[in-house]
């Protein structure tokens, strides 16, 4: 049997705080730069996501930090733990990297780094990633997503050229959560106030009258509302494979470790079942 090639190691970048801000009572922007960020870009996705790295409490790991070395010689338990973070802007020119944090209280691990986070801090992360893009050739555009797509969607709407034809969709908590967006596509903000995540998304675009031609759309989110539209656009509507972007950012009752565990297992009896194939 052939050797499985040795994986590369993957690059860990270093990067400091230069300021943050607080976008709404539940996001927060942390802007980032340095010279760890000398060779880093990402201008080709609109959902390029970094992973931060956050090491656990105590932990004292030599300099220059390696990471393939950490996990190769150290208990599991005191790995850094990752979290995944979409690039809400990237400035080559001044070599800055804008990342927002959804907040709530203490709650969780990222979030309350990103409120306590100081100018001059260092950060670690990974990346970046991503794969989506809106297509020019396409002859609309649908967007929907919760707070955690927010970025992506912002991203993506402010790409499209002008006169672009589409409908974006962003459910948050309150009209307090609104967000202003440099694009002339006017976002439908729905507030979801005492129901659960995502059912007015679904309401929405299950209402939206779909013009005529091919859509490219992006829908991300809560993991049980993404598995609904996903069957409402594949199955219903029969829009391609090729032309939608989809995926459970995050799901209730699990944090990242758990959920990116179990998500390509979900991903895949969801889309087992949603193709009619059998699961494997």
């Amino acid at each position: 049997m052939a050797e499985r090639p040795a994986r590369k190691p993957r690059k860990v970048r270093s990067a400091q705080v230069v300021r943050t801000e607080r976008l709404t009572p539940h996001m927060q922007r942390v802007v980032l730069g340095g010279e760890g960020l000398a060779d880093f870009t990402a201008d080709t996705c609109t959902d390029h996501y970094v992973k931060l790295l956050f090491s656990p409490e105590g932990a004292d790991f030599p300099e220059p930090f390696d990471l393939e070395r950490v996990r190769e010689e150290l208990p599991r338990e005191q790995w850094p733990v990752t979290r995944t973070y979409t690039v809400r802007a990237w400035d080559p020119e001044h070599r800055e990297l804008t990342l927002d944090f959804v907040i709530h209280g203490d709650e969780g691990l990222a979030g309350p780094w990103a409120l306590r986070a100081q100018p001059g801090e260092t950060v670690r992360f990974l990346g970046p990633g991503g794969a989506y893009a809106p297509d020019a050739g396409a002859d609309w555009h649908l967007f929907a997503g919760d707070e955690s797509a927010l970025p992506a969607i912002a991203r993506s709407l402010e790409s499209l050229p002008a006169g672009a034809a589409a409908y974006a969709f962003v459910e948050v908590s309150g009209p307090e959560e609104e967000q202003k967006i440099d694009s002339d596509v006017e976002v439908v903000w729905l507030h979801r106030g005492a129901r659960p995540v995502g059912e007015a998304l679904l309401d929405a675009v299950r209402s939206l009258a779909f013009p005529e031609g091919r859509v490219h759309a992006f829908v991300h989110g809560e993991a049980h509302f993404v598995k609904e539209l996903r069957h409402l656009l594949r199955v219903e509507r029969s829009v391609s494979r090729e032309d939608l972007s989809i995926s459970g950012y995050w799901r209730l009752g699990h944090n990242e470790d758990g959920w990116q565990a179990s998500k390509r297992d979900w991903n895949a009896r969801i889309e087992a079942e949603q193709e009619g194939a059998p699961a494997a």
